[in-house]
């Protein structure tokens, strides 16, 4: 029987997810106790060594992330809880973590929880992730995103992004040196890239606006690796006014 706790300031939310965990998951989970606050959220992990933990990012003495600060090695899953903030979403799509939205959905609390179970042990890489969450939650910069593929864990600069290309529900994002293929569609990565660093020039393609050297008649962006990428017509004179 796998061990978790529950960290969450809303009562309502407490008893919701143990209602949820005993009907779905009762020979696979116990919820060992519940936390309310960053310090006993700290204290409880240490005492009761959970290898899944449900967490509320905004607590009433600070956030999540500040529970994790805590602890100098993140030996168990994660599954962020949080109402529909924004802010706080980007913050963890960033680093690719997993969460649910209050009110939480049926079908994703379960999806959410099985994907938890059957990856508990496997080695667990989430620090730059949850790094890069917490820098953009307090600070809302962000310099670097998580790109997750079915077997690796990539960190990466933006600076070290020419371009991403979509293809339906997938993204390819062309480095210098290689390129990463996502299972996200354009308009989520859309939404995580920086607008200052990246301008949208088709439906199909986002580009670095630093490595764009000239604009061509046949309608191309050039980056300064040579690669040619298409501007909508429709986006032209918005790409031009922004670029050059």
């Amino acid at each position: 029987m796998l061990r978790a706790l529950i960290v969450e300031d809303e009562r309502h939310v407490r008893e919701d997810l143990k209602k949820r965990v005993f009907r779905d998951f009762k020979s696979e989970l116990s919820i060992v106790d519940e936390a309310i606050s960053v310090k006993e959220g700290v204290e409880k992990i240490k005492r009761y060594q959970p290898q899944l933990v449900f967490m509320d990012i905004d607590l009433g003495d600070g956030t999540s992330f500040d529970i994790l600060s805590s602890f100098e090695e993140i030996n168990f899953k994660i599954i962020f809880i949080t109402g529909f903030d924004s802010h706080a979403v980007k913050a963890i799509r960033l680093g690719a973590l997993d969460y649910l939205l209050k009110p939480i959905d049926e079908d994703e609390f379960k999806d959410a929880v099985k994907k938890a179970i059957s990856t508990i042990d496997k080695e667990n890489t989430i620090r730059s992730s949850i790094n890069i969450a917490n820098h953009y939650y307090k600070e809302g910069e962000h310099s670097k995103i998580v790109l997750k593929t079915l077997d690796t864990q990539y960190l990466v600069s933006f600076e070290d992004i020419l371009y991403c290309k979509s293809e339906g529900n997938y993204t390819t994002f062309y480095l210098f040196e290689e390129k990463i293929v996502i299972s996200k569609p354009m308009k989520k990565i859309e939404e995580l890239l920086d607008e200052k660093r990246f301008i949208k020039c088709h439906q199909s393609f986002i580009v670095n606006k630093s490595y764009i050297t000239k604009y061509t008649n046949e309608g191309f962006l050039v980056t300064k690796t040579g690669k040619q990428i298409p501007v909508a017509t429709r986006r032209k004179e918005m790409v031009l006014k922004t670029l050059f």
